[in-house]
């Protein structure tokens, strides 16, 4: 039986990829988009149903379901793919953009998982599959405040696939490395407004720098990414976190092995700490 997408942020980037890798494979696509362009092939699609809609405004949200079960009678797939980056020194970035970042990164992805979770609920099956990065599950610097973004949603999707796993739902992290999308753009990627004197000639300001220099230069294949998380889906087995690309796969093992051996070093104090233990 074929499935039915929810892809949010569908018009570009690794949304659009996801969409598209759906159709070709059969599939139903509901993508939501911030503006629907007419000339593009892949909305004119008899099996996509393109939908305007902000992850930020729940009736939209609403509505974008209901139209999507209206026309395909159930959501299998949601993919939470909505999203931009910041750059700065967490110190540069100022509350009104880091609300505004965390209202899209992760209330955005609340505001749709919590619209989709009846629907799954009542089907007794789906898959929640909710686009972080690298970032979220390893620091970057320059990046304070979109990492706090991206680790938000891995906690919550390990939590939530606790919580689903007895309704037949599954849920996983989607943590990809760079890859050759529009996501450096300004349209995707803001910079602190701020640039404080402290930080010029730094390591931070370097960092952003180079986010602006090796935009469309990253070594990820969109299509290739795809390709694989459909393969991933296609399974039934749902990773908890579902790393992409090669470098990202590495950088975060070597991370992993870091913070292990770390905690080895001072495993052995830390455990005289429970109430029981002599000293």
């Amino acid at each position: 039986m074929n499935r039915v997408w929810m892809i949010t942020g569908a018009g570009r980037g690794l949304g659009r990829a996801f969409a598209e890798e759906a159709v070709k494979n059969g599939d139903m696509v509901i993508a939501t988009v911030r503006k629907i362009n007419d000339a593009d092939p892949l909305m004119k699609n008899e099996n996509v149903l393109p939908v305007i809609m902000d992850v930020t405004k729940k009736e939209e949200v609403a509505a974008a379901i209901a139209a999507g079960i209206k026309k395909f009678g159930r959501i299998d797939v949601l993919i939470n793919n909505a999203g931009f980056g910041m750059s700065g020194a967490f110190e540069e970035v100022s509350d009104e953009e880091l609300r505004t970042l965390m209202e899209t990164n992760f209330f955005g992805v609340t505001n749709v998982t919590k619209a989709v979770l009846p629907v799954m609920r009542n089907q007794g099956s789906g898959m929640i599959l909710t686009v972080s990065s690298q970032a979220g599950a390893m620091g970057f610097l320059g990046s304070s405040a979109y990492c706090s973004s991206k680790y938000a949603v891995v906690g919550l999707s390990e939590a939530l696939s606790m919580e689903l796993a007895p309704f037949g739902i599954q849920v996983a992290s989607i943590l990809p490395g760079s890859f050759r999308t529009g996501f450096r753009d300004s349209s995707s990627m803001k910079h602190a407004k701020t640039s404080l004197a402290a930080y010029e000639g730094s390591a931070v300001h370097a960092a952003r720098d180079f986010l602006v220099a090796n935009n469309h230069k990253q070594e990820g294949d969109p299509e290739k990414a795809a390709a694989f998380l459909y393969s991933i889906i296609e399974s039934g087995k749902l990773p908890k976190r579902i790393l992409i690309g090669k470098k990202c796969c590495e950088d975060v093992k070597a991370y992993l092995e870091e913070r292990i051996s770390e905690i080895e070093s001072y495993l052995d104090e830390s455990s005289q700490t429970d109430f029981g233990v002599e000293q």
